[in-house]
């Protein structure tokens, strides 16, 4: 009887060791479960947090693309300005420059043909009317 008492106590106790290991194993089981469920939250916040991050900076990109562009165009319509009026600005000196071509030219020629027009005798009469003019000029003034 002592044995199977001793038997008795010691699958009891086996019993007990193993309830125990199992109630142990489930406590843990349960840890893990909640750290797993924790875990997945904040893998959960972190990938969307991830994907304001990919939105926002997708965002900024195309932000920064439209000034850039507005930007270049900007520069690009100054520059066009800056050509058309070094353009006109040629286009004016070469016209003055055309215009003070001719009017040396066409002084020159009458320079020319005065010249060859006027003789001495036509060129001392011309001589004295002027001088009667100033003289003539000179008396109204006194």
């Amino acid at each position: 009887m002592y044995n199977l008492l001793s038997l008795s106590n010691l699958l009891d106790n086996r019993k007990q060791k193993i309830l125990s290991t199992i109630q142990n194993s489930e406590e843990l089981c349960k840890g893990a479960a909640d750290q797993l469920e924790q875990a997945r939250a904040r893998l959960r916040e972190v990938e969307m947090r991830a994907h304001e991050i990919r939105v926002n900076g997708y965002s900024q990109i195309e932000q920064e693309k439209e000034d850039l562009i507005n930007v270049a165009s900007a520069n690009l319509e100054q520059l066009e300005n800056f050509k058309n009026e070094t353009v006109h600005f040629e286009q004016q000196r070469a016209i003055e420059q055309v215009r003070q071509q001719i009017s040396r030219q066409a002084v020159q020629k009458a320079l020319g043909t005065l010249n060859i027009r006027l003789n001495s005798e036509l060129h001392l009469r011309t001589i004295d009317h002027n001088i009667g003019l100033l003289i003539a000029m000179k008396n109204i003034t006194d």
